[in-house]
C-alpha cells in the first residue's frame, strides 16, 4: 500500500489545547497552524468633543435600524435574478417576480413607510454596499422587480438620490457607516452579510484615523 493510501487523524491534549497530528504509515506528523475563524481587531472609539459623539451614536441608531433592509435587498436581489435565468417563459417569469415583490411588501412596506429622509439615503448607501449596484440602477431594471416596490412603498425616495454610492475611502460618514457595522457585526447586534464593493476595512481606518481625545 503506497503512503498517499493510508491517512488518519488524532488529537492529543496539549496545555488544555488540542494539537492536530497526521498520522500516515505509523508516522506521526504535528501540524502547529490551528484553523481560526478571521477575526476583526476594532480599535477603541475616539471622537473630538461630545458633539462628534453624539453624531456618531444617532448616526448608528440610524444605520443599525436600515441595514437589515439593505441585507434583504441583496438576498432578494441574488436569489431572483438566480431563479429568473432558469425560467424560460416570461409569462413566469413576470408571476414569479410579482411573488417576491409581494412577499417584500407584505413583510416590510409597513416600516419602510417610517423611515425618515436621513435612514432613507443611508438605506440607498448600504442597498449599493450589500449589492454593488445603485439603487437608481435597481429601480430601472425591470427585470429586478424592485420599480413598483420602492415607489410604491417609500415616498420619502422621491426626495432622496437613488444614485447616490457607497463610498468610504472619500466620504468620511461612509467611513463611520462601515465603522458602524463592523463594531455590529462583531458584537452581534447585525448579522453579517460581506459587501459587494471592493475596500478593507482595516485600510479605511488607517485612512481616516488621526489623533483624538478617547472618549468612554
Amino acid at each position: 500500500m503506497s503512503a498517499g493510501l493510508f491517512a488518519q487523524e488524532d488529537t492529543t491534549e496539549v496545555d488544555t489545547l488540542q494539537k492536530r497530528y497526521m498520522i500516515i504509515l505509523g508516522d506521526t506528523i504535528p501540524r502547529e497552524a490551528i484553523d481560526l475563524d478571521e477575526v476583526v481587531i476594532l480599535k477603541d472609539l475616539k471622537f473630538d468633543n461630545l458633539q462628534e459623539r453624539r453624531r456618531y451614536l444617532i448616526l448608528r441608531r440610524k444605520t443599525r435600524k436600515v441595514y437589515p433592509y439593505a441585507k434583504l435587498a441583496s438576498e432578494r436581489l441574488v436569489s431572483l435574478n438566480s431563479r429568473l435565468d432558469e425560467i424560460e417563459s416570461k409569462s413566469d417569469r413576470k408571476r414569479y417576480t410579482r411573488i417576491v415583490q409581494d412577499y417584500i411588501e407584505d413583510e416590510f412596506s409597513t416600516e419602510l413607510k417610517k423611515l425618515t429622509h436621513t435612514e432613507g439615503q443611508i438605506l440607498v448607501k448600504l442597498i449599493h454596499r450589500q449589492t454593488g449596484t445603485t439603487a437608481f440602477n435597481l429601480v430601472r431594471n425591470l427585470k429586478s422587480g424592485w420599480r413598483a416596490f420602492w415607489y410604491n412603498t417609500t415616498a420619502s425616495l422621491f426626495e432622496i438620490s437613488l444614485k447616490e454610492k457607497y463610498d468610504p475611502h472619500n466620504n468620511h460618514e461612509d467611513y463611520l457607516i462601515e465603522d458602524i457595522l463592523q463594531r455590529s457585526f462583531n458584537q452581534e447586534v447585525l448579522e453579517p452579510q460581506a459587501t459587494a464593493l471592493d475596500f478593507k476595512y482595516v485600510e479605511l481606518t488607517d485612512k481616516w484615523k488621526r489623533p483624538r481625545q478617547r472618549v468612554q
